[in-house]
């Protein structure tokens, strides 16, 4: 059990001191500062289970808002070019990507079935490629749980070399 009481404090004084002064001069005065309650005292009682419980609820809290946070990939450049930026990226297995319409739209989202990882359905994580984000700041979702690289690519602009690449770890 940690306790805590309230004690008188001596607080030095600095006020005889000047440079090349005496040896006398240099002696200090001290005050006293006591609490106004005599014997005030502050207990904190704690288990180690309580301790571990408080930690392992931090640390739960730390992964789930990991695993939360997003990664944002524009749908064309600043200066207008018809490119993902960044075009290639990493990500966590859950972690949502948002791709957000920045210029030259309109864009969407497409995966290429033949570079993705077996097993997954193309048609579950693209957007159609009659599907279009049309205006400035529309976004697309989408969360990868299978670990593998995955291609994508814009269906207008696909040409124009608008093609990106993600790998989930």
């Amino acid at each position: 059990m940690a306790t805590v009481t309230s004690a008188a404090v001596a607080i030095p004084s600095f006020t005889g001191l000047k440079a090349g002064a005496s040896s006398a001069s240099r002696v200090s005065t001290t005050a006293k500062v006591a609490a106004s309650t005599p014997a005030t005292k502050l207990a904190v009682k704690a288990s180690l289970k309580d301790v571990g419980a408080v930690v392992v609820a931090t640390a739960a809290s730390a992964m789930l808002a990991s695993n939360a946070m997003a990664i944002e990939v524009l749908l064309g450049s600043d200066d207008g070019g018809l490119a993902f930026v960044p075009g290639n990226f990493s990500v966590s297995a859950g972690e949502k990507i948002t791709f957000k319409n920045n210029a030259g739209f309109p864009h969407n989202v497409v995966f290429d079935e033949d570079e993705i990882p077996a097993g997954v359905d193309v048609s579950k994580i693209s957007m159609s490629e009659e599907e279009y984000l049309n205006g400035p700041g529309e976004t697309y979702s989408v969360t990868l749980s299978e670990k593998g690289t995955y291609t994508f690519y814009c269906a207008p602009h696909q040409g124009a070399g608008m093609v990106g690449k993600v790998t989930v770890n």
